[in-house]
């Protein structure tokens, strides 16, 4: 990549010195970002922008940084690159003030509201010369990275992920589909290396304003059939992966860390069961550590804007496609009950 813009921040963080982060955003998700920086060797976090002072007060006592009202003054503190974690309408706006003034940019997922500005934020990125990263952290799920090692090479038929939970106080403006399906419609495009090709999604409204229940069918352009089920209802949490190849059967838990493989059938119906090996590594640090790198390594990001991008383009399509389906059709007349 051609850095232009951006290269007097890239060569400082280069040379070897401490790379100076911010965050942007610090309520549940953005109070994560600065504790994990704040504690990362070969990075200084100068600080930390919310409008809610309160919160940015306790994130700065807590881990002793600068604190900002607004972003503009977190920018013009020096930092070299930023994370963003403000609500979802703001990613568009942000990150281009962000990428105009050289800097390298982590967006939460989604990476935007709408594909439009998604694909904004990625062009302007590419003329800056920036690392821009999307913010997918279930990808450096340790689980998840076993089942990625798992298939590697394998012929995937089928995929099915459950993401299940009680609704969230916090969600006021998206529904399911954007604040948890595009968790695993980013892993069906990671585990295939294809484009969901197909879609056929059932939606509803339960008890929120928006939809609380999604089962989502999708066909890959390789041919793979997958599946999401996702609510807000369920009582507990629960986030599982089932992947089905021709010659193995994976199950992963992604909150027990457990990964089981069932191999060798045969005619008779019998098989070999395993477990695989599944290391512990904090996702969120893991993925913070990740982009840190890529900026001083200079290299793509294992998350691209672009990966994105087409994740929310295929959640949007979620939407608009349930939209479409759920007119009624014409009636041409009332229904006549004929008796026998």
């Amino acid at each position: 990549m051609n850095r232009v813009v951006g290269a007097r921040s890239y060569d400082r963080a280069k040379r070897g010195g401490p790379l100076k982060i911010g965050v942007i955003g610090v309520g549940v998700m953005g109070s994560n970002h600065a504790r994990v920086l704040s504690e990362m060797a070969g990075v200084t976090l100068v600080g930390v922008a919310d409008p809610d002072r309160a919160q940015r007060d306790l994130v700065g006592r807590n881990l002793g940084c600068a604190v900002f009202a607004d972003p503009e003054g977190l920018i013009a503190s020096g930092v070299e690159a930023v994370t963003i974690a403000a609500p979802t309408h703001l990613h568009h706006d942000l990150a281009l003030a962000c990428i105009a003034r050289g800097l390298h940019v982590l967006v939460e997922k989604p990476i935007a509201p709408t594909v439009e500005e998604g694909r904004a934020i990625v062009a302007a990125a590419r003329r800056a010369g920036v690392t821009l990263m999307a913010g997918h952290v279930e990808r450096f799920n340790p689980a998840v990275e076993s089942i990625k090692r798992a298939i590697k090479g394998q012929n995937i038929l089928s995929i099915a992920i459950t993401r299940v939970g009680p609704f969230p106080p916090r969600m006021s403006n998206v529904g399911v589909v954007i604040d948890l399906a595009v968790h695993d419609i980013d892993l069906i495009r990671w585990f295939t290396d294809s484009e969901i090709a197909e879609i056929q999604p059932q939606l509803s409204s339960a008890v929120a304003e928006r939809e609380d229940i999604a089962l989502l069918q999708f066909r890959t352009a390789s041919g793979v059939l997958a599946h999401i089920n996702t609510n807000w209802l369920t009582p507990f949490k629960a986030r599982t992966i089932h992947v089905a190849t021709r010659d193995k059967y994976l199950i992963g838990d992604l909150l027990t860390l457990q990964v089981t493989e069932c191999f060798g059938f045969q005619p008779d119906g019998s098989y070999s069961m395993r477990h695989l090996s599944v290391g512990y590594a904090e996702p969120l640090r893991a993925e913070l550590r990740a982009f840190v790198d890529a900026i001083r390594d200079g290299r793509a990001p294992p998350v691209t804007g672009e990966e994105g991008v087409a994740s929310l383009e295929v959640a949007i399509r979620c939407l608009d496609t349930r939209a479409e389906l759920s007119r009624p059709p014409e009636r041409k007349g009332p229904r006549r009950v004929v008796s026998a």
